[in-house]
């Protein structure tokens, strides 16, 4: 399967900022230029762009750094910002630290997905180090890159630190093999770890003994859906309270969410789905505490999505939000064979996803991941690709217009607008409805529509209005060649002439601007006849019981409340 490509654009402001992811672009020239128009616009002290390149089997990425610039670099080695940084580490206890593991978890992604291991596993299995060992060259080019990675920021030569690491790692791994051979792991079966973890809750090495004990026990597994359903069923056997509970709960809680943090078993455990989307789907629903739709074929998922309902095993809940979040910022396509599915499944993500809202997703974030993710669809080539399926012109406006419905984003709601003026000015659009053959009515209508959405729409004021001002003028051009209103002006009854042209009002006939007034004022003057309240109280009382002129008066405010016309207005018009 061919890998797919992307570039990051990152900007630092200040000569001591950290980097700000701004764009993703996915092609490498265009991505070079957006930054240097970031520097060029002074918007930025320093740029840098990113080849990412997304590797299907794992699910992970490769970074590259292949462009920067800046006016005050900072001095970092070109090896050392394509590698993950770890914390320095001085004894082997530090090895199984939060960082040590994360970083540990990145750099063999491949290893523990094709042996179907969580880092916790690794590190308290004689067999699985054996393995690793095995390997040779994989274990010392991860040790390489940490050094690479620690080096650029000491006076340390990088010899130096792969020594250090080499004899920390030694160490460390020698300590397994010897705690392993010695028995020192306790053994323990489903049932029994309740207990021991009581037991094991006031050793000053616990934590690290019942890491052993379930890496051991979760060593019969054959997949990742069994692994899980095991850790879960040790959660039945916590302590009712007291430090037991806590260290059962936390070895728990860390080990599934390692299982959740990698991407091969996210993709078991969810299994085949037709696109991103559903997947992604799937994981807000579990974040959500929501149980997917077939229960028996996610058993593990199921379970787990009992536990995030009541807010049990939070750094698990927190990798799901993590994974979310990354593949929402991500330059994949949700669904890539449709625009339109893509639209209808971000927005059904969109309105699960703020029921989420609160410690693990903040506001903030779900706003910034949205807007990127709106800021993709607002591309040119995905614009364009959407429009060439629309065969009439106003078709077109159309789908500009279900794309600003499902998106975010002051700046990408925006660029949808420049998409949409060229086709409004355009003589095509302007001769499919002034020369259209549908029935003139019919075509005013449809502008109509297309003006209210247009108001209704998250467009800037200017932008919004320019569009209306475009649509009305096509309106009062095709009204103009029509006669529609002129015919109506020439109604002798007053009444029945401005019951014609609140008529059209009302039901969304006309467009608000030059058109709509010009029907106002048909209205208005037809108000100012002679008898016009008297033949209008006859007009309302055909073919029903007789109404007094009060209720007529009150039934025609209302109707020139609908028309845009006000009661003070009709009040001051109308002539007994």
């Amino acid at each position: 399967m061919a890998q797919e490509v992307h570039y990051e654009i990152y900007r630092r402001l200040g000569s001591k900022g950290g980097w700000l992811l701004h764009d993703v672009a996915g092609a490498r020239d265009s991505a070079i230029r957006m930054a240097e128009e970031l520097m060029a616009d002074q918007r930025a002290t320093g740029v840098k762009v990113v080849k990412e390149t997304y590797n299907p089997d794992t699910g992970d990425y490769l970074s590259l750094k292949i462009f920067e610039d800046g006016h005050t670099k900072l001095k970092t080695d070109a090896a050392a910002e394509d590698v993950p940084h770890a914390l320095p580490c001085f004894k082997p206890d530090d090895l199984y630290s939060y960082h040590a593991r994360a970083t540990m978890a990145r750099l063999l992604c491949d290893f523990l997905a094709r042996h179907k291991l969580t880092v916790t596993e690794l590190i308290h299995r004689a067999d699985a180090l054996e393995r690793l060992e095995a390997t040779g060259t994989l274990f010392q080019h991860c040790v390489q890159k940490i050094a690479v990675a620690q080096a650029s920021s000491t006076s340390t030569s990088v010899q130096q630190i792969i020594k250090n690491l080499n004899d920390l790692t030694s160490k460390a791994i020698a300590r397994v093999y010897r705690d392993s051979r010695r028995k020192y792991f306790p053994v323990a079966q489903a049932g029994q770890f309740g207990v021991l973890a009581e037991k094991l809750a006031t050793e000053s090495d616990g934590l690290y003994l019942l890491n052993g004990a379930i890496a051991r026990y979760l060593g019969e597994a054959k997949n990742w859906n069994e692994k899980l359903l095991g850790l879960l069923a040790l959660m039945r056997e916590l302590p009712a309270e007291g430090p037991g509970r806590t260290l059962l709960m936390g070895a728990v809680d860390t080990l599934v969410a390692e299982v959740l943090n990698g991407a091969a078993a996210l993709h078991e455990l969810i299994g085949e789905t037709e696109n991103l989307g559903a997947a992604l789907l799937v994981l807000v629903e579990l974040f959500l505490g929501q149980s997917p739709d077939d229960s028996a074929k996610h058993e593990g998922l199921s379970l787990l999505s009992r536990h995030f309902a009541i807010d049990d095993l939070p750094d698990a809940r927190s990798a799901i939000a993590r994974r979310i979040t990354a593949e929402l910022r991500s330059v994949r396509r949700l669904c890539p064979t449709s625009l339109v599915a893509e639209l209808k499944i971000l927005r059904r993500i969109a309105n699960k996803l703020v029921l989420g809202e609160g410690k693990y997703l903040g506001h903030d974030d779900i706003i910034a991941m949205f807007t990127l993710r709106s800021r993709r669809l607002v591309a040119n080539e995905s614009i364009a690709d959407h429009l060439a399926e629309a065969a009439a012109p106003d078709d077109k406006i159309e789908r500009l217009l279900l794309i600003e419905e499902n998106i975010i984003g002051v700046e990408n709601k925006r660029q949808l607008a420049c998409f949409a003026t060229p086709i409004l000015t355009s003589a095509t659009f302007e001769s499919y409805f002034v020369a259209g053959k549908t029935p003139p009515l019919a075509r005013l209508k449809r502008l109509a529509e297309l003006q209210t959405r247009v108001r209704r729409s998250g467009f800037q004021d200017k932008e919004r209005r320019d569009i209306c001002e475009i649509l009305d003028k096509i309106a009062f051009e095709v009204e103009s060649r029509s006669k529609i209103l002129t015919s109506i002006a020439n109604i002798p009854n007053p009444v029945d002439k401005a019951v014609a042209a609140l008529r059209l009002c009302v039901e969304g006939m006309l467009t608000e601007g030059r058109l709509s007034a010009k029907a106002r004022a048909i209205v208005i003057a037809s108000l100012a006849q002679p008898g016009f309240l008297t033949g209008y109280v006859a007009h309302v009382s055909q073919g029903t019981l007789k109404a007094t002129a009060e209720a007529a008066m009150g039934e025609l405010l209302q109707t020139l409340e609908k028309a845009g016309i006000t009661a003070e207005t009709g009040l001051r018009s109308i002539a007994a």
